[in-house]
């Protein structure tokens, strides 16, 4: 499942941000990751989404980590153990340094972005095991849209947008920065919808994603998010189709919210 766990998740983007208001320190949401298996789904992992504060000598970062982990039970058959962290101002959300450390059934790739806005360049680090457990470094300057930024700190941006203001129908192409490549997203807003989750019965903004020139993301409105539809925008709800099957995430917990 790779990085699809988390690629669905990336959501609607039409206008610009200003500051943080959504988004605060010491934020946690869980949730259980459940795939098709011979036509029943079946929780497979648990997702955790947490926020921190992280000092430097230059400056106070906010830490936005993403977890994936599969359940003991199903270690055996796909071990997961993932790691997704963007190091952003708390302000704006602009990243500075992003990490990606995946162990996923005996494959394993740790990938490093460091950022330079004003040349709107990445620096990048990919390193990957070799099969006598031996890895080995790539290094790479990659350049940018001003706008581009990685999978993590797009899914705390998109909470930040002013949502309520776009009409049903509406859609948006932005840029994602994935495995050194540029991928392009269409978003599109669906309208509101009342769903029932484990942390209450919740009006929610409904959202569809598609990914431009690849099949990773299936079908017509096939790939689903729901936000709040309040000053949080917490993610309580996706359903995913891959080409490998299809899935949902429900949330569990949602605890440290800002509002």
């Amino acid at each position: 499942m790779k990085a699809y766990l988390l690629l669905f998740f990336i959501s609607f983007a039409t206008l610009c941000i200003g500051q943080n208001k959504t988004v605060a320190v010491g934020e946690k949401l869980v949730y259980s990751a459940s795939y098709n298996m011979s036509g029943l789904l079946t929780d497979i992992a648990q997702i955790k989404m947490e926020t921190s504060e992280v000092k430097t000598s230059k400056s106070t970062l906010m830490r936005l980590k993403c977890t994936a982990t599969t359940y003991e039970k199903w270690d055996n058959f796909f071990k997961i153990r993932d790691l997704y962290e963007s190091y952003v101002n708390p302000k704006t959300l602009t990243p500075y340094l992003y990490k990606r450390d995946i162990s996923e059934g005996g494959y394993y790739k740790f990938m490093q972005y460091k950022y330079n806005h004003k040349a709107n360049l990445v620096k990048s680090l990919k390193r990957k095991k070799r099969k006598d457990g031996k890895t080995w470094d790539e290094n790479k300057n990659v350049t940018i849209k001003p706008s581009t930024k990685d999978i993590v700190a797009t899914l705390y941006y998109i909470r930040n947008l002013d949502i309520h203001k776009a009409n049903p129908g509406d859609q948006q192409d932005f840029t994602v920065l994935f495995d050194n490549e540029e991928n392009v997203i269409t978003l599109k807003y669906i309208g509101k919808e009342t769903i029932s989750t484990k942390i209450g019965t919740k009006e929610c903004y409904k959202l569809a994603i598609s990914l431009k020139g690849s099949d990773v993301l299936r079908g017509k409105n096939a790939n689903l998010l729901w936000l709040t539809a309040d000053a949080n925008k917490i993610p309580v709800y996706a359903k995913f189709k891959i080409p490998v099957g299809n899935g949902e995430l429900k949330i569990q917990s949602a605890t440290g919210l800002k509002n």
